[in-house]
């Protein structure tokens, strides 16, 4: 089974090892830990779930290409998250255009699908005002400036902690509290025209 597999890997210099011999359980063992995570972070910058799969994808071939350069300086999730966090920047810099384009996200359809099989009794007014909140959510966090946008994703989306955002980002601790703190103050300017029962 995958579990009793993974369990030569527990430690991670045991898995890295196993990864610059090109093990294949090792690297099937990092796919099965990790992309979750990273399709995660993937998603909350480019809110396209296709890209992100492919993201997902190349960031496992980059660091299976780049694994013998790795020296253990952060752990390996650290530097998983910094080759997902560049290439969807880079995504999002060669695709600027067409993003521009997308107001809905992909998810928000899956999830607008799911409401009306499932949701019946539920009143109508109520499943589409909570879409309508959804939608104007994933905009916000759309048009968040990209440093902004990726700290508040590792934040939010990951639950990751200061100090792993700082190594993952190369940023100070100070840096991150900042950018976090505009990114939540932004996203509550955009989402407050939707909240109107909220008091100052």
């Amino acid at each position: 089974m995958p579990a009793d597999r993974d369990k030569r890997f527990s430690d991670e210099a045991a898995l890295v090892a196993a990864l610059k011999r090109k093990d294949e359980e090792a690297f099937s063992a990092l796919v099965r830990n990790y992309q979750g995570r990273l399709f995660g972070i993937a998603y909350g910058m480019t809110q396209d779930r296709e890209e992100s799969l492919d993201i997902v994808q190349e960031t496992f071939l980059k660091a299976l290409q780049n694994i013998q350069t790795f020296r253990g300086d952060a752990g390996i999730a650290t530097w998983l998250y910094r080759i997902t966090v560049n290439l969807s920047l880079n995504w999002k810099r060669r695709w600027k255009r067409r993003l521009k384009r997308f107001h809905i996200s992909l998810e928000s359809d899956d999830r607008a699908a799911d409401h009306a099989l499932r949701d019946e009794r539920h009143e109508p007014d109520a499943v589409h005002e909570a879409e309508q909140l959804e939608n104007q959510f994933q905009r916000a966090l759309k048009a968040l400036p990209e440093e902004h946008r990726s700290v508040f994703v590792l934040k939010e989306v990951e639950g990751l902690s200061y100090e792993e955002i700082s190594r993952v980002l190369r940023i100070n601790k100070g840096t991150v509290s900042s950018r976090l703190f505009n990114a939540r103050k932004k996203l509550k300017a955009s989402m407050k025209p939707f909240l109107g029962q909220e008091k100052e």
